[in-house]
């Protein structure tokens, strides 16, 4: 499966594949022809209330998972289809964090991964 993650602010490349935007609000400043987003999945996104809890302090790290993990439960249709694509072809999860090791993306990464296995 090959997904990989990048910041909405760094420029799309030619080895992105299908890019999907995975936060609920579009990244402040990035013009929709500079991010080329294919599909903008914000039900993918944390609630609102989780993203304010976690305020991305590493130390809520593994509780902001377990909580995520829950609430994208909800989405297992949404989640096999990006699991779909990425058995096709590359996939790239674009987010907005400044933090590439605590947010959304990386922990959606991990989610499709282990439903893989």
């Amino acid at each position: 499966m090959a997904i990989q993650l990048k910041r909405a602010y760094v420029a799309p490349a030619s080895g992105d594949g299908e890019r999907i935007l995975i936060d609920r609000l579009w990244p402040r400043g990035v013009s929709k022809d500079e991010a080329r987003i294919d599909i903008w999945l914000k039900e993918l996104a944390p609630s609102d209330g989780l993203r304010r809890w976690f305020n991305h302090d590493p130390a809520r790290w593994p509780e902001f998972k377990a909580r995520y993990f829950r609430e994208l439960a909800s989405h297992r249709e949404l989640l096999a289809a990006i699991s779909r694509r990425a058995r096709r072809g590359r996939v790239t999860l674009v987010y907005g964090a400044k933090d590439e090791k605590h947010n959304n993306a990386v922990a959606l990464r991990e989610l499709l991964r282990r439903r893989k296995a």
